[in-house]
């Protein structure tokens, strides 16, 4: 039977009449009934959450440590609860689902530890005439009240990502997690329900967009965490005033495999780059650039390895790839495929399509002005191109308007440090797929791909603001 959840408003569950109906992509089975957040409730949710900072701004470090350790503990009792929700909610893999509640479980450990730290400096001030025995003390203070929305896609994670740096630092926080898969973030306020965080701290609030533009029109809101489409992204920065803005966006993350690379190695991680939370993550591989010597030999084995991947029911335990979030976005990328192949590439596996599910996909004798290399998929989809010379292959990968994140297979020092000088990116990753990360590094993109960086440490010092104590000491 569907479940009924209510929103956490300020550390009560408030119900309301307007529901979002929350139906599994795998089988369009009713999965819950969600109550709505009204324009007033996050207006409300705004005045709790900036009455309860006079609390959290005291709050000493060990409290603040506490609530993220009790949180942790909270998800490792359920791993198996959330994972499979999440799977439910999303179509994603339950291997995949359980990976990222290992995640986010890992997200409010560190929270708990950079609770600790957050510390300042001591810097001397006597650099000119006239500032002698002079002495700053500067340190971290917290905003104050913190606006989240997250996306659909990793719906436990990245809400982690945005009220885990929020307690640690002692801002107070609402958030609006996506509609199409709020569950997993009002599972998560009922643990922190249940700890000694101040009422009125975290509101979540699943909603329209209309209705949480409190979050963008309320002065009180000091900063807007949002990640999701470079579209919407760039909007709520024009339409958030004198806010600070932090935004993790869209990607098509590219990734060159020299002829020195491990090509079993590289061909097994790109699977999981490529294909894995059926490519619908920012960092996904979408493009692929080979080495001429190796090309033939690449697609041999990579076609190969996709051939033994299992798509089908997310909460089957050996399914690899699950659904997509829905029949639109299947539609729409079948539509890029098909343009592709009018234009002359040719599909090397998948491009099919049933339901809500999209096989696997990987196109060759691609143009680099098709929609498959210049947009975001967003999909199980990535285009394999050959190139010879290592300098001409990151020019390939900077010429997108994306910039997350990029990846490299190959053990030449000279070619690793000269990818990490100019590739014009987040991240750039050696020996691996531009789908890794760790949650602790400092992880955002150029261009379009958003501005900022998360990771807990480096979400925290959005979250704050620097001050100085200049100290005359004659």
């Amino acid at each position: 039977m569907a479940k009924n959840y209510k929103i956490y408003l300020g550390g009560k569950w408030v119900d309301r009449k307007e529901k979002i109906r929350v139906e599994s992509p795998y089988d369009n089975a009713l999965v819950a009934h969600v109550a709505a957040a009204s324009k007033a409730d996050f207006t409300k949710a705004i005045d709790m959450a900036d009455k309860a900072f006079a609390i959290t701004r005291e709050l000493p470090a060990y409290k603040r440590e506490e609530t993220c350790r009790a949180i942790a503990a909270g998800l490792e009792k359920n791993i198996d609860k959330f994972a499979r929700t999440m799977s439910m909610e999303l179509g994603k893999a339950y291997k995949d689902a359980k990976g990222e509640v290992t995640r986010a479980i890992g997200v409010f450990n560190v929270s708990a530890e950079e609770a600790k730290r957050i510390g300042g400096e001591i810097i001397d001030l006597d650099w000119s005439p006239g500032s002698e025995q002079r002495l700053g003390l500067v340190r971290r203070f917290p905003r104050g009240v913190i606006g989240g929305i997250s996306p659909f896609n990793f719906p436990l994670n990245l809400v982690a990502h945005k009220i885990g740096p929020a307690i640690a630092s002692g801002n107070t926080i609402v958030l609006k997690p996506a509609t199409k898969t709020p569950l997993m973030a009002l599972m998560l306020a009922e643990l922190i329900d249940k700890t000694d965080h101040p009422k009125g701290a975290v509101s979540i609030l699943p909603g329209s967009s209309k209705n949480a533009s409190p979050l963008l029109e309320d002065d009180r809101v000091k900063l807007i965490t949002f990640t999701g489409s470079s579209e919407v992204g760039w909007w709520i920065k024009q339409h958030s005033g004198k806010k600070e803005v932090v935004l993790e966006l869209g990607g098509n993350a590219g990734v060159a495999v020299a002829d020195d690379g491990d090509l079993d190695y590289a061909t097994t991680r790109l699977l999981y780059g490529a294909f894995a939370t059926a490519g619908q993550s920012c960092i996904s591989v979408q493009r692929i650039y080979v080495h001429e010597d190796i090309y033939i030999k690449f697609l041999t084995m990579f076609k190969k390895k996709i051939s033994k991947l299992k798509v089908g029911d997310p909460l089957d335990q050996n399914t690899d790839i699950g659904t997509m979030v829905s029949a639109d976005a299947v539609a729409a990328t079948m539509e890029t495929i098909r343009e592709a192949v009018a234009g002359g590439a040719k599909v090397v596996t998948g491009g099919r399509a049933k339901g809500n599910f999209l096989q696997p996909t990987v196109l060759i004798d691609v143009k680099t002005s098709m929609d498959v290399c210049s947009k975001e998929a967003f999909a199980p989809l990535a285009v394999v191109q050959k190139y010879k010379d290592f300098k001409k292959v990151v020019d390939e990968i900077n010429d997108s308007e994306y910039g997350l994140q990029a990846g490299f297979f190959t053990n030449r020092l000279k070619d690793i440090f000269y990818a990490f000088k100019y590739v014009e990116c987040g991240g750039v990753v050696i020996n691996d797929i531009p789908t890794y990360r760790a949650d602790h590094q400092p992880y955002g993109g150029m261009k379009n791909s958003g501005v900022g960086r998360e990771g807990v440490r480096y979400s925290i010092e959005d979250m704050t603001e620097v001050k100085i104590l200049s100290m005359n000491l004659k």
